[in-house]
């Protein structure tokens, strides 16, 4: 499996590639997902281009990037702490929404991380367990009741150093160890994302590409799209299984 990941925390700043509307998300996750991508991740966006739970905003990009895909496609967003730094408010904000993402990212290492998963499986979306390197979410996971039921873990590699990489995210997955016997989706970001992207293909696991975790193609060219990051990712998963990683 080859999640997109197609806008993140970035903003305009960071280019006009980077789809930040519910239109601009919709064109770009479906060309992705016609180049290969087969799940999808996004943050919704509001008007001034900042990350939000608003049950509004959120229906609208679902209901945009869901009319441009095939129904298998699976649909997810973000529920990071920085979109809603109050717990409480981040249930409550869960809780009030009127349109359902097929699965949510929680980072454990957040406040509030066991509230804001408990929320999600009791209204059935499915939980993605982000376990940041560096972090001390791998043990607070690895303690969780809610373990067992999440849908996958997302082992988020922060560590961007080109030539480090690979082994701090060796280390996060030997912390993780049978992750409680979920599948562990491995990905990097900035100048990680691709070793640790050729690791994942090594180690035969699902992983991510998209313009949350790089705004560079493999030969350092600014990528013009996440459909050609899948494409490319594709390509060096791939190569990475043959032992090029």
């Amino acid at each position: 499996m080859v999640q997109l990941c197609a806008n993140g925390t970035r903003g305009a700043g960071d280019g006009a590639v980077v789809p930040l509307s519910p239109e601009a998300l919709a064109d770009s996750v479906a060309e992705a997902v016609a180049a290969g991508a087969t799940d999808v991740h996004v943050h919704p966006k509001t008007p001034c281009g900042g990350d939000t739970l608003s049950p509004r905003v959120l229906a609208a990009t679902l209901e945009a990037v869901r009319a441009r895909l095939p129904a298998a496609v699976p649909v997810g967003v973000t529920t990071g702490a920085w979109a809603e730094p109050e717990p409480a408010a981040r249930v409550a904000r869960i809780r009030a929404w009127t349109v359902l993402p097929d699965h949510a990212s929680v980072n454990w290492h957040e406040p509030g991380a066991e509230e804001t998963a408990a929320v999600l499986l009791e209204r059935g979306v499915g939980v993605e367990a982000g376990i940041w390197s560096g972090t001390d979410g791998a043990t607070r996971f690895l303690r969780s009741p809610l373990g067992p039921r999440v849908l996958r873990v997302l082992a988020e590699v922060t560590d961007t150093g080109p030539a480090t990489a690979r082994d701090t995210a060796r280390a996060l997955l030997s912390t993780l160890g049978t992750a409680h016997g979920r599948p562990v989706l491995l990905h990097g970001e900035d100048a990680g994302a691709w070793p640790v992207l050729r690791l994942a293909g090594r180690l035969d696991l699902p992983t991510r590409i998209g313009l949350e975790d790089t705004l560079l193609m493999p030969d350092g060219r600014r990528a013009p799209s996440n459909a050609e990051l899948v494409r490319a990712g594709l390509d060096e998963w791939r190569a990475g299984r043959r032992g090029g990683g």
